[in-house]
């Protein structure tokens, strides 16, 4: 008979336990919402992130690739010796300004002159042979094979004849091109032996500006396209794209461009650093601050975009110019609204509390 307030006692301790313990799980199995519970929930909700963000409407920007590379000169040799002998001419010291065809080193003749003048009289000697060869077969005294004989000493001779006269106008080595003595041509009474230096020659009008594009930007280049290059020294100077390669380095990658501008003076020297730009077709881009870039999940760089209910997306973006005022970026949609500040501490899909900058609206359209 004790069974029965044992089981009251069992029933009074559970329901005292849910009122105090599970109350609000009670009311809510009982279909009332409290205002602890309610608070609760707005508790546990996630609040959101606060960003700025600017509107931007795509315009046309002036493209230009921009290239770093250095002059060198268009025409460039070595003048080398073709015999040997003492040089009997007085040295030209380097920077001495030549033409075509000016004397540079001279060689002593020695007995190449003797050679010369037996080589002459052997040629007379064997003409006159030939002469009396040919005389003697109309007459019927010689045979034909002494003609042949004559004829064949007639062209030895002459050979022989040339031979001395190329040796000697060997002796003196000439300027191929107008230009400027790099190095002072042979000292006087120096041996030179075949291929010896006798002096280096460059032509600097005009000069060549050389760079080497990837293949994104030698796909915008054009021969003939106006550039412009600065020097190390803040000298600009103006000319024409006149060469881009058709084949890439297999080192780098990347293919030669060559640009043509003129040096009159001779005051763009030879191997200076240079920073060229290439004038392109125009593009459409977006003027954006370079703090709003960003990159997402895969690495690619663009734009975190917002539209006027706070929904985030992702927007891959081209680089086009850095200026001063931000960033000119492409591959992106006509209007936009991008968000400058907080794009870091948001992500694509998530939803953000916006603010525009300078009070603008929310550009209709963006972020899709």
């Amino acid at each position: 008979m004790r069974i029965f307030p044992l089981i009251t006692a069992l029933t009074v301790i559970a329901m005292v336990y849910m009122l105090v313990m599970e109350r609000s799980a009670l009311l809510s199995f009982a279909g009332v919402v409290t205002e602890a519970s309610a608070q609760t929930e707005d508790e546990g909700a996630q609040p959101r992130v606060k960003v700025v963000a600017m509107r931007s409407v795509a315009q046309s920007v002036d493209s230009s690739v921009i290239l770093r590379g250095r002059t060198e000169a268009p025409r460039s040799v070595e003048v080398r010796a073709e015999t040997s002998g003492l040089i009997i001419s007085e040295p030209l010291r380097r920077g001495a300004s030549v033409e075509a065809g000016d004397p540079l080193c001279e060689v002593a003749p020695g007995v190449r002159r003797a050679a010369l003048d037996e080589a002459r009289a052997r040629l007379a000697e064997a003409e006159i042979n030939f002469r009396a060869a040919e005389g003697l077969r109309e007459g019927g005294f010689a045979p034909e094979t002494r003609v042949a004989s004559a004829k064949a000493a007639l062209q030895a001779a002459q050979a022989g004849l040339d031979r001395a006269v190329e040796d000697m106008a060997r002796l003196v080595m000439h300027a191929p091109f107008d230009g400027l003595l790099e190095t002072d041509t042979a000292e006087l009474g120096s041996l030179l032996q075949p291929g010896a230096l006798c002096a280096t020659l460059i032509q600097l009008d005009p000069m060549k500006m050389v760079g080497f594009a990837t293949e994104l930007q030698v796909a915008r280049l054009s021969e003939g396209a106006r550039a412009g290059a600065r020097l190390a020294g803040g000298r600009e100077v103006f000319g024409q794209v006149s060469f881009i390669a058709r084949s890439a380095d297999p080192q780098t990658r990347t293919f030669r461009v060559e640009v043509t501008v003129p040096n009159p003076d001779n005051s763009i020297r030879d191997g200076q650093s240079a920073d060229i730009m290439i004038e392109a077709d125009g593009r459409e881009g977006h003027l954006i601050p370079a703090s709003a870039l960003t990159l997402n999940d895969a690495g690619a760089l663009g734009l975190r975009l917002v539209d006027d209910a706070g929904h985030v997306t992702f927007s891959p973006a081209t680089v086009l110019r850095d200026t001063d005022d931000g960033i000119w970026l492409a591959g992106l949609p006509e209007e936009i609204g991008a968000i400058i500040v907080g794009q870091e501490f948001t992500r694509e899909g998530a939803m953000v509390d916006v603010t525009w900058r300078d009070g603008q609206d929310a550009p209709e359209g963006a972020a899709q």
